[in-house]
């Protein structure tokens, strides 16, 4: 097989990614946009020693898993995988994800339960992050092309509430009167880097946020009235400024340029501030189930200290306050933790306090104070926990952990490092956070018991 080649495959499988796995001659092939049972012709587009990556040229036998896509962008685009797959087949995907990262990482024997299905697979993001190029005055936004930054324009995304698309509509017309420049990665000139919007469901609220290569915004009135005229629940507009060379897309200044430094959503009967920067779950609907999984996997009694690391704008840690004796949150970002003490504040919570710092650093103050936990509640970004902060916990003796991840790899390895210091995994779940694409978020239920 050779770069070029077109080749008759079957695909058997699918891979963490959610690209199709066949094999030819013996060696793996990795096609994206196709599905376990479609017979198809691909044209060989890499091949190295032990692999070869096609494109998809055409689909010989439909698998019975395959439907029509009903994005247009959904082969170009990286963002969803899996909107030629019928659903019930992407939940099965997830829920065996899940299990075959705990038997291959974390060699363990744990049910996954059945996996939570979203009621919605379209619409249901709160946040987008769009980078942006501009040529001869015309604004494109939309997504990065799968491993690569080449934009792939899509104003109208399915995944997106409604009023992103009035939002970028806003921005358009706004680069056009004002001769706005895109920044270039190559060069690091260009103002305009990304357009940020977050939407509280709850309430509607919605803010609009403009990233750039610089220190003020030209028209920056002009495109507040635009966003007012046509963004529906507008709260808040704000500019971001990241002038360093950078893939990450935000810097660390945030200038509040017309209305709140904040928008507030509800989850579950609980009222949440959200800054810019805060960590906060994409889809509120599953969100809800998420947390709910949560609190039955902790079955409180009310004399608990809980101990919520990762813990962002305070979202599980408040739901949970109500049911416990005292609630101590631990997050690295400032705002994120000013925002956790006003919605302490905002719902009424008087058993909580929340630090600023990173976890391990954190657990360690905590630690030294001689706080002993019941409960340990852990939400660690995709790459999970410090291998040092299980040591910490170890030594201040929780009788019970629940485990948020979004990425299960991560999961298996840091129950596996939980399981050599005597904690078991009694229960796992997989909720349906995130439709469409090969992400899948899990709770873990941790206790103290005998390896």
């Amino acid at each position: 097989m050779q770069k070029n080649d077109n080749i008759r495959l079957k695909i058997e499988s699918l891979t963490s990614e959610g690209s199709g796995l066949g094999r030819y001659d013996n060696m793996a092939v990795f096609v994206r946009s196709t599905v376990p049972g479609d017979e198809i012709e691909a044209h060989i587009i890499k091949v190295s020693k032990n692999y070869a990556v096609g494109i998809l040229s055409k689909i010989i036998i439909p698998s019975p898993k395959r439907t029509e896509s009903d994005c247009p962008y959904s082969q170009k685009c990286g963002g969803c995988s899996f909107r030629h797959m019928a659903y019930d087949e992407e939940l099965n995907y997830k829920r065996n994800r899940v299990r075959d990262a705990l038997v291959r990482i974390g060699h363990m024997d744990v049910h996954v339960e059945d996996i939570v299905a979203a009621d919605s697979i379209t619409n249901y993001r709160n946040k987008a992050q769009y980078p942006v190029e501009i040529k001869d005055g015309i604004m494109y936004a939309g997504f990065y092309a799968y491993k690569s930054h080449r934009i792939v324009p899509c104003t109208d995304c399915l995944l997106q509430p409604r009023e992103f698309k009035s939002g970028l509509n806003a921005f358009s017309k706004w680069v056009k009167k004002f001769g706005i420049t895109s920044y270039d990665e190559r060069t690091g000139k260009g103002l305009l880097r990304h357009i940020y919007f977050r939407k509280a469901f709850a309430t509607g609220e919605l803010m609009a946020c403009a990233v750039i290569n610089g220190n003020t915004l030209p028209g920056a009135d002009t495109l507040i009235s635009l966003l007012r005229e046509n963004v529906d629940g507008l709260k808040s507009v704000v500019l971001n400024i990241n002038k360093k060379n950078t893939n990450v897309i935000l810097g660390n200044e945030f200038i509040t340029l017309w209305g709140s430094d904040n928008i507030t959503d509800v989850l579950l009967s609980k009222k949440f501030e959200i800054s810019p920067d805060s960590f906060y779950q994409v889809n509120h609907s599953q969100c809800e189930k998420l947390y709910k999984k949560a609190m039955e996997f902790a079955s409180l009694k009310g004399g608990e200290t809980l101990l919520d690391l990762y813990c962002g704008v305070g979202t599980i840690g408040i739901i949970m306050a109500d049911r416990v004796k005292q609630l101590i949150g631990i997050e690295i970002i400032e705002q994120a933790v000013e925002n956790a003490r006003n919605n302490a504040r905002l719902n009424n919570i008087h058993n909580a306090q929340f630090i600023c710092a990173d976890a391990p650093k954190g657990a360690e103050i905590l630690k030294a104070q001689g706080i002993r936990p019941d409960l340990v509640v852990l939400d660690p970004p995709r790459k999970g926990c410090d291998s040092n902060l299980f040591d910490t916990i170890e030594q201040m003796s929780p009788k019970k952990m629940i485990y948020i991840s979004c990425d299960s790899a991560t999961l298996a390895r840091d129950l596996a490092i939980l399981k050599s210091k005597n904690y078991v995994t009694k229960r796992v779940a997989a909720i349906d956070m995130f439709p469409g694409t090969p992400h899948v978020e899990s709770v873990a239920l941790i206790e103290f018991g005998d390896k």
